[in-house]
């Protein structure tokens, strides 16, 4: 039994880091690659900028969010405020003034989920857009979490991006801004460390992952949908993404920019936020068949999208057993008599036995902080403690990868939205706003 598992095991780290050593060449390569704009075109001259904010009880927020989105000259904001009970929309208007539009929801049709709140704001931005007789293939509509935040020139690295005319989506890589504790920084790790470099990678194939913050999609790409963009599941920016690919849209990123957001500040809070990630990254991979279906994805691309949306499935709730297992069994044989005994020493097997385990079970984090110390340009030694913290850190994500499986047999699928804390404001823009 042990030798299967321990076969499996290898077969499961060697996958792994050919994973790693996938994202850090075509990141690599993605890098040289990316901001090659034709000659005398400028990436921001032939697109208008629209970003989306859903919000419910964004006060502490949403004026900074506002301003950031505003920096990009001749961008305007559509804010859903989803009957929120504070006072998000009148903070927005004082924000952004005129170049806001503030669309309100009310009980009982609003707190539906962020993709009903999206898809009716959508329709306000739609309506804008014929107003002023724009094309909708030099529309760009930005998704922006209330807490979200763009590094600076994001808009025009974007921007660069959909010259090519098939680009029907871009999504920016996400990093955390709290990241002054241990919880929020592990958090910045797994997402600039870990997932950045992935989304990066997949740029390769074009079938980079949309997420919620800083979601860049080609208005034409939304309309030719020919319904809400948006669906009503949990991971409604994921959706979105398979639903672009399947009409035959490219999806990318760029490197040389990021979007910021606000991390969770609480264990119980960070459960129930990846819990939800899980289960609507779960359900989404019912649609593989659709996939299948288009006939528009190369073969690459194909897999590349299959292995990820299976990736819970397949790769995490093994790992999870796996995991365990193999801490129980070192601490077990570490503390007893160990398994073998070369040159007749206990002492070595317990040795060997204890260094097999820890690659097996670190050395793709470790890959991962070295990807981090270059992102964040931080020392090697605290890279490396975030990532051996990272490791021990993923029971959280285990624990939350088997609740949603557990939440989908029970058929569960209400969440509750992660509270945001203040942070330091700039000085207000005095403007007018405009309601819709």
């Amino acid at each position: 039994m042990e030798t299967a598992l321990g076969a499996f095991v290898l077969l499961l780290v060697v996958f792994g880091c050919s994973q790693f050593a996938m994202v850090l060449y075509f990141s690599r390569d993605a890098s040289k690659r990316v901001g090659r704009e034709p000659a005398g075109h400028s990436a921001h001259e032939p697109f208008t900028v629209y970003f989306l904010i859903a919000c419910l009880d964004e006060a502490a927020v949403i004026a900074e969010t506002v301003r950031s989105a505003l920096s990009h000259p001749g961008a305007t904001v559509v804010l859903v405020d989803d009957a929120s009970e504070d006072n998000t929309a009148g903070i927005a208007r004082q924000a952004g003034g005129r170049r806001v539009i503030v669309r309100c929801r009310h009980l009982p049709g609003a707190r539906q989920g962020k993709g009903p709140a999206l898809n009716d704001g959508f329709e306000t931005l739609v309506a804008e857009v014929r107003r002023r007789e724009l094309d909708p293939a030099t529309v760009v509509v930005v998704v922006m979490d209330a807490d979200g935040r763009l590094s600076e020139g994001a808009v025009d690295s974007v921007l660069e991006r959909f010259l090519d005319p098939a680009v029907g989506g871009v999504q920016l890589p996400v990093r955390i801004r709290n990241r002054d504790r241990l919880l929020t920084r592990i958090q910045d790790f797994e997402f600039w460390g870990v997932s950045a470099m992935a989304q990066i990678a997949r740029m390769r194939f074009d079938s980079v992952s949309l997420g919620g913050n800083g979601q860049f999609t080609r208005l034409s790409a939304l309309l030719d949908l020919g319904r809400d963009p948006w669906s009503s599941s949990l991971t409604e920016d994921l959706d979105l993404a398979v639903t672009l690919l399947v009409d035959g849209w490219k999806l990318s990123s760029t490197p040389r920019a990021h979007v910021t957001q606000q991390g969770v500040e609480h264990f119980g809070k960070l459960l129930r936020q990846r819990t939800r990630w899980f289960q609507g990254h779960m359900m989404c991979s019912a649609r593989i068949p659709e996939l299948w279906r288009s006939n528009r994805l190369p073969g690459p691309a194909f897999a590349e999208v299959t292995a990820y949306l299976l990736s819970p499935l397949l790769l995490v709730l093994p790992w999870s057993l796996l995991f365990t297992w193999g801490l129980a069994r070192t601490v077990q044989l570490v503390a007893g008599e160990p398994p073998f005994e070369p040159l007749g020493s206990a002492l070595a097997g317990r040795g060997l036995w204890l260094v097999g385990w820890y690659l097996v079970s670190f050395a793709p984090m470790l890959v991962a902080a070295w990807a981090y110390r270059r992102q964040s340009r931080i020392g090697l030694l605290r890279s490396l403690g975030y990532a051996h913290i990272a490791v021990l850190a993923a029971f959280v994500t285990f624990v939350a990868a088997w609740r949603a499986v557990a939440r989908i047999l029970l058929g569960r699928d209400s969440w509750t939205k992660t509270a945001r804390h203040s942070e330091e404001p700039r000085e207000p823009v005095s403007l007018e706003a405009e309601v819709a």
